[in-house]
């Protein structure tokens, strides 16, 4: 992979990541998966800015339960980007929660729903069957998500998006 495409796809990942936050935080319900059913998307406990490159690289990193992320949001004001952030997405009855990375969209410590033990008259491979399907599902949730933010970034309509994720910052400083 040469250094341009993959400077591309960090800086891909990083808006992703920060629109996201934005749009988990101001249009609750806003998503629907491909079959129109409405899904949740929510920025959880831990989120991670950085700016800059190599030794010059500042990073910050916020966790805790029910956390506001303020020095997260901070971060942003000041020109980090999210660089990796752990995610719920909540469809129905089913909750899915993962980490995931700007640089290379990897996916990390992904849970989803429990899957319940086998009954002895089961076929043994149901509980892995079961197991791939809800990794399935959770993916689908996740494309869905990216596709809708490529249209949008790719559209004439990303500059008030920008715009309005810049009054969303600010909201913040008060």
């Amino acid at each position: 992979m040469d250094t341009q495409s993959e400077s591309t796809d960090v800086i891909l990942g990083q808006e992703f990541l920060t629109w996201l936050w934005y749009q988990s935080d101001t249009a609750l319900g806003a998503f629907k998966d491909s079959k129109g059913t409405p899904f949740f998307v929510f920025m959880e406990q831990r989120i991670v800015v950085q700016q800059g490159q190599g030794e010059a690289r500042e990073t910050t990193s916020v966790s805790g339960a029910l956390s506001p992320l303020r020095e997260a949001r901070f971060g942003l004001g000041t020109g980090k980007k999210v660089s990796r952030a752990l995610i719920r997405l909540e469809k129905d009855e089913l909750v899915f929660q993962l980490t995931l990375k700007a640089e290379d969209f990897s996916l990390g410590s992904v849970k989803t729903p429990k899957v319940e033990k086998p009954e002895p008259d089961d076929d043994p491979d149901a509980p892995l069957l079961e197991k791939i399907y809800l990794l399935e599902a959770c993916l689908d949730l996740l494309d869905g998500l990216y596709a809708h933010f490529l249209k949008l970034r790719l559209s004439a309509a990303w500059r008030d998006e920008v715009e309005h994720i810049g009054h969303w910052l600010t909201r913040f400083d008060e």
